[in-house]
């Protein structure tokens, strides 16, 4: 037994050097004392891994929110990466940025995390309920899922512009032609000319923030991931190109199929439509006089918003889990069922869920954007810290004589990626509600959800590191969680004899 000082604020813990896994891999035979061990299961393969990062990114972002961003604009990370495939933990990056940084920054951090994937689940229920009332009545079926949706209504575009459609219009980019839609291909937004442009394409880059995720769900199932170190790279790789197709491509495709000053699709947005409806691709259908496809749009749609949600119920449970085990959240937190759910954690995520009945009192589509400012945010403060903890963990394998070659994963162009995401995040960050400053277009809701976590987060450094008098973490004196990564080695040397 050692046992082992409390430093930092960290509570302290007496550790079993004997820890061993059961051939499944799945309980972590550790005892402390002052917080229970990670009891989550490595169940996770490839494929399951892969899903979460989809999930949890292609939602109604894709299929119906993408809408407002073709009115204002018109149609013209893998930092973490490195970090998880070496030390594959639950919720890597928030306890990341307590080791490799400051234990105050590992805490705004993981509370800025669990907001960001708790206010999505509400996101999604208010997005739910406006897709459900698409229809007059109940009866709709789920088909497969939300790729071959995405896959679907790409095939739908590329189809139909060339005239597969009842009739018979070939219409190919005409929606981009300025002689047949007056301003195209870029809308003026707030103002009119050059600037009515420009702040057209700062309103569509603002919103492309908010669908940036992705690689941070992928590094969220790293403690439940089945051989970390060889399934890990290849998912964050793979969720990253798909995703990068799947919103360039389908940015692309909604300035095909509609006009940006479509009055149909403007109509939708400002009388907040119910549903698909405000979707682009439904509202195209509906010009082309396609009776059946909207409503087999509208139940994928439904099987989007479920699939997203459960991957953000899965990334917030997580993430106060990893504040649990830290010491940062009550120890209650960490009691695992005996399938590796955190069960308690996973109620708390869902008990703020209903905070999506704002809806029942305001304009579902007003909610929807304010929950957008809000996680819009919160996210680009996160990946801002994932930038900066690989800066810090960069500096100390440096330091210390560590090789990069030597881990399981190397990224290219570091710390490049790493100085350019932290500089560009945060200043998206500040970015995203200009609008409020704007002559005449204050609004004290949109100015909170769009600005509160910036105060929020540097208020939460602050705290716990007066608190706690935390120390700032020095490159040369970094460690890199040696037990976990030990932990991780015995797993992977007994996974074949299973």
């Amino acid at each position: 037994m050692e046992r082992k000082a409390s430093k930092n604020g960290d509570p302290e813990a007496v550790i079993e050097k004997t820890s061993t896994l059961d051939m499944n891999g799945s309980e972590r035979h550790l005892r402390l004392e002052g917080f229970v061990h990670d009891k989550t299961h490595r169940r996770l393969k490839n494929r399951h891994i892969q899903l979460i990062g989809i999930g949890g990114t292609v939602g109604t972002a894709l299929f119906v929110q993408i809408g407002s961003s073709l009115t204002k604009g018109g149609p013209g990370i893998l930092d973490s990466a490195e970090m998880v495939t070496w030390i594959p933990i639950s919720s890597p990056f928030v306890r990341f940025a307590d080791h490799f940084v400051d234990p105050a920054l590992g805490f705004c951090a993981g509370y800025n995390f669990f907001a960001l994937q708790a206010a999505l689940v509400p996101f999604e229920v208010v997005a739910f309920n406006l897709v459900l009332q698409f229809w007059t009545k109940s009866e709709f079926w789920l088909s497969i899922g939300k790729v071959i949706l995405a896959v679907g209504v790409m095939v739908f575009t590329f189809v139909t512009m060339v005239g597969g459609n009842p009739l018979h219009d070939k219409y190919g980019f005409r929606n981009w032609d300025p002689s047949k839609v007056p301003g195209a291909p870029f809308a003026e937004y707030i103002k009119t000319g050059s600037l009515g442009r420009f702040l057209g394409f700062l309103a569509c880059l603002i919103q492309a923030s908010f669908t940036i995720a992705g690689p941070d769900y992928v590094a969220m199932s790293a403690g439940e991931a089945e051989l970390p170190r060889r399934n890990m790279p290849r998912a964050f790789y793979s969720v990253f190109y798909r995703l990068t197709a799947f919103f360039v491509i389908g940015s692309l495709c909604i300035g095909i199929v509609v006009p940006y000053s479509d009055p149909d699709l403007l109509s939708a947005l400002s009388n907040a439509r119910p549903g698909a409806g405000s979707s682009p691709y439904v509202i195209a259908m509906e010009k082309l006089q396609i009776k059946v496809l909207p409503h087999i749009v509208n139940a994928l749609i439904l099987t989007a918003v479920f699939s997203a949600g459960n991957s953000y119920v899965y990334c917030a449970s997580r993430t106060l889990l990893g504040l649990a085990l830290e010491g940062k959240a009550p120890k209650f937190l960490t009691r695992c069922t005996a399938h590796g759910v955190p069960i308690y954690c996973v109620g708390v995520t869902l008990a703020i869920a209903l905070s999506s009945f704002l809806q029942v009192s305001n304009n579902a589509a007003v909610v929807l954007q304010w929950f957008v400012n809000l996680v819009t945010a919160s996210q680009l403060i996160n990946y801002a810290i994932i930038s900066f903890t690989y800066i810090r963990f960069y500096e100390a394998l440096k330091a210390q004589g560590i090789s990069r070659g030597s881990l399981p994963h190397k990224g290219s162009w570091q710390p490049f990626c790493g100085y350019y995401g932290l500089i560009g995040t945060l200043t998206m960050a500040f970015v995203g509600g200009y609008t409020v400053f704007l002559p005449g277009r204050w609004d004290v809701p949109n100015f909170l959800f769009s600005y509160a976590m910036i105060g929020i987060v540097p208020t939460l450094f602050l705290f716990w590191k007066f608190m706690h008098k935390t120390e700032w973490r020095h490159p040369k004196t970094i460690t890199f969680l040696e037990e976990e990564r030990k932990e991780v080695d015995h797993y992977e040397a007994t996974y074949g004899s299973r």
